[in-house]
């Protein structure tokens, strides 16, 4: 039911702050993330030819107080019943599936629920028969096809981190309003860049292209960001500002999808998260991180970046071959899964759901079994949208002839069937 007494919504408030306390300390990237001395120093070593599998340490964590609490809170939400305590209980569990995977860091049992939580290249696509690696093949094939040199991409003249840090500082105080997020310069950053509520990183040392930097805009910016600004603001579920587990691959599918709605993704950056899906499953069939940086290199990436990409498929587990952490996975899939839904959104006459993916960090589940919740009013609607959700008849017109095109089964066109058609 949408309409609930007040002492039902003050249940579902209470247990989600005691979610939102619980979890406080579960950190998935700094547990297992390197430290940047070591990556640099290593990043030269293999630069040089001189191949080594690294000695990573990891602090490993102890969760179990944290892991009763979610085990706790879990029973008490599916007690409660309804969509909300179905969200509060999957939400639980993901943190616990999280804790415990950060309690292996270090081991190879860390594959198994980080599979869990992020998908296997080998899962199937919704509505395909066809996976997340036939689609990673590919999309590499295609760019290689096209002559997409990721050594020339990154080559590319680009700005660097400080004076890309005051370009979207200035662009993000006229969009957010003036101090609402920060951006700051992390030279123990792995990634390009990460975003938060209230602050966006950047990878001190670090060169940005144009495409890169229209895609920190569209992907980190005005989606992660954006959700969780919009997530602190609901008035019964806070931690609609926190990307819990569960709701990765939904938010990484959204954010790679507004680079594609917006124009600021390329067939190189399709390449790229496709590579890594690859590597993952080379990793997992016993491929050890030489070899993986060894793959990424030969398809062209620089040394630095084959170095980070190849780091990416090992964080928190052994080098020597045999597991990976997946989180890589749900970039494509989740841009997949993502595209499918706004055209079954479409299709379904069903726009309004669109709106709901921006008002805090949701699966694509739970923005259809929450409708009535946004309905009441119980779940606020987004404050902020990005530009391309805004102009509703433009992705009107791109969801419908995506829609329509897609009954065109290429298999079946040949070129006479095209020289007819003109």
């Amino acid at each position: 039911m949408s309409k609930l007494a007040t002492s039902d919504l003050q249940r579902v408030a209470a247990l989600d702050q005691r979610l939102l306390a619980a979890v406080k300390g579960i950190r998935i990237l700094p547990t297992v993330a390197w430290p940047a001395s070591l990556e640099n120093r290593l990043i030269a070593d293999f630069a040089a030819g001189r191949f080594a599998l690294p000695d990573v340490q990891y602090q490993r964590p102890d969760h179990a107080v944290a892991r009763a609490e979610l085990d706790a809170i879990e029973d008490e939400a599916l007690a409660l019943g309804g969509a909300l305590g179905e969200y509060l209980a999957r939400t639980a569990e993901s943190w616990r599936i999280a804790a415990e995977m950060l309690e292996l860091v270090g081991t190879a049992q860390v594959s198994e629920p980080s599979i869990l939580l992020y998908g296997r290249p080998g899962d199937t696509i919704p509505g395909s028969a066809r996976s997340n690696l036939d689609a990673a093949r590919y999309f590499v094939e295609l760019s290689d096809e096209l002559g997409a040199d990721l050594h020339a991409d990154g080559a590319r003249d680009g700005i660097g981190a400080e004076a890309l840090r005051d370009e979207m500082a200035h662009t993000l105080d006229a969009f957010f309003g003036a101090g609402q997020v920060k951006v700051e310069i992390d030279p123990e950053l792995t990634a390009k860049a990460a975003a938060g509520a209230t602050r966006i990183r950047l990878r001190g040392g670090a060169s940005f292209s144009d495409y890169d930097r229209h895609q920190l805009l569209a992907h980190e910016a005005l989606v992660h960001t954006l959700t969780a600004l919009n997530g602190r603001a609901q008035p019964v579920l806070a931690s609609l500002a926190r990307t819990s587990p569960r709701v990765t691959a939904t938010q990484e599918g959204l954010a790679v999808f507004a680079e594609l709605m917006s124009g600021a993704i390329d067939i190189a950056r399709l390449k790229r998260i496709s590579l890594r899906i690859l590597a993952i499953e080379m990793a997992l069939d016993g491929a050890d991180f030489v070899e993986v940086y060894q793959f990424f290199h030969a398809r062209g990436q620089g040394v630095a970046d084959s170095f980070h990409s190849a780091q990416r498929v090992f964080r928190g587990v052994p080098l020597a071959g045999g597991a990976a952490f997946a989180k890589d996975n749900v970039y494509l899939s989740g841009l997949l899964t993502v595209h499918t839904f706004f055209r079954w959104a479409f299709r379904e006459r069903r726009l309004e759901l669109l709106r709901c993916l921006f008002a805090g960090k949701l699966t694509l589940s739970d923005v259809v079994a929450l409708q009535p919740y946004f309905d009441s009013g119980v779940i606020a609607p987004p404050r902020w949208l990005p530009p391309w959700m805004q102009q509703v008849h433009g992705l009107a017109g791109k969801l419908a002839f995506s829609v329509f095109v897609n009954g065109i089964r290429m298999g079946k066109v040949g070129a006479d069937d095209l020289a007819r058609g003109v």
